[in-house]
């Protein structure tokens, strides 16, 4: 885990050293590793999705289990990932009129100084900025089209065997993932903007892993009412938060290896289900939704995703949230084991 957060600070430094170096140059630095950064972010998100569907396929027990207890895993996995998704839309509210509330007031304190020009802004301006939003997203959209592509022709060369084993090592993912996590931090620290987006945050977001927590949960109380499992053994699952492969191992050990496979494939489903879904989330239930869906993930796997779907400004809170969800993943799942 803090390996992968060291390669973020240090994209982060290579994009803020780019930026320096770019100062009275006549080609800009700058200019050119963002474009590169963008293209390169891209390529890892593909490749890692298309070792993920080897991964998958490769798998026998995960196959075999698809048509039967992969049910219920899509069902405890979407219930989860709409009750965060829900949740987190209320305190996007919450904190934005939070939010809009102060800018009113430092608005009036500018009509009082006599600049007005400078609280209204331009309006051509604003409406280019979401006419470039809503393009940016249905670029997102097609992206998300084109990372199932990959996933699934990597789950059928897993299926059929058609794939060399060495990309069944986890070495191999794991160096894609240091270096998407690297090439994202550039991207941050190539943002002069960075600081003062994420100072415009309102604290109140500080909360949102306990949304997450508490959507999980609401998830599987759902879910629960119309499986033939225990409350217990649907917030175990749910309280995986996408840490499929930590949480699978503690389900397992305390309850034995079909409720195991269901924990496996439930926190799986939930991680693609944001990689794929969160265009989406966030156009119906805000900025904050993905982030709340991805659970323990957003601060590795699911990161490039956000930062392409909410925007770099929220980094920073899918960095957080992601390490205080993970944090708590060994307790809850163990704790509503041994309930």
């Amino acid at each position: 885990m803090f390996i992968v957060i060291l390669f973020i600070f240090l994209g982060i430094l290579s994009g803020v050293l780019c930026r320096k170096l770019s100062t009275g140059t006549r080609i800009s630095l700058t200019d050119v590793a963002a474009r590169w950064q963008g293209r390169i972010v891209t390529w890892l998100i593909w490749l890692l999705l298309f070792l993920l569907g080897i991964e998958v396929g490769s798998n026998e027990m995960i196959v075999r289990s698809l048509p039967t207890l992969g049910v219920e895993a899509l069902l405890l996995s979407s219930a989860a990932t709409l009750g965060c998704c829900v949740l987190a839309w209320m305190l996007w509210r919450v904190s934005k009129n939070n939010t809009v509330q102060e800018n009113a007031k430092k608005e009036t304190s500018a009509e009082k100084e006599g600049n007005p020009a400078e609280k209204e802004g331009n309006p051509a301006e604003k409406e280019g900025l979401q006419g470039f939003s809503l393009i940016r997203e249905l670029k997102v959209m097609k992206g998300s089209l084109i990372v199932v592509g990959f996933f699934v022709i990597g789950l059928l060369g897993g299926i059929e065997k058609m794939v060399p084993s060495w990309l069944l090592d986890g070495d191999v993912s794991f160096v894609a993932l240091c270096g998407l996590l690297l090439f994202v931090g550039l991207g941050i620290g190539l943002n002069p903007e960075m600081k003062k987006e994420v100072r415009s945050l309102s604290p109140r977001m500080a909360l949102l892993p306990v949304v997450t927590i508490i959507g999980s949960w609401l998830g599987a109380l759902l879910i629960w009412t119309v499986l033939h499992r225990t409350l217990s053994d649907c917030m175990a699952i749910n309280s995986g938060f996408a840490y499929y492969s930590l949480s699978s191992i503690f389900v397992t050990e305390y309850r034995g290896a079909e409720l195991g496979t269901i924990a496996l494939l439930a926190n799986i489903i939930r991680e693609m289900l944001t990689l794929l879904g969160a265009p989406l989330m966030t156009r119906w239930f805000g900025p904050l939704a993905p982030i709340s869906a991805g659970g323990a993930t957003t601060m590795d796997t699911t990161l490039p995703i956000l930062s392409q779907t909410v925007g770099q400004r929220y980094i920073a809170l899918s960095i957080y949230h992601g390490f205080v969800v993970d944090f708590t993943v060994p307790f809850l799942v163990s704790w509503w084991c041994m309930v």
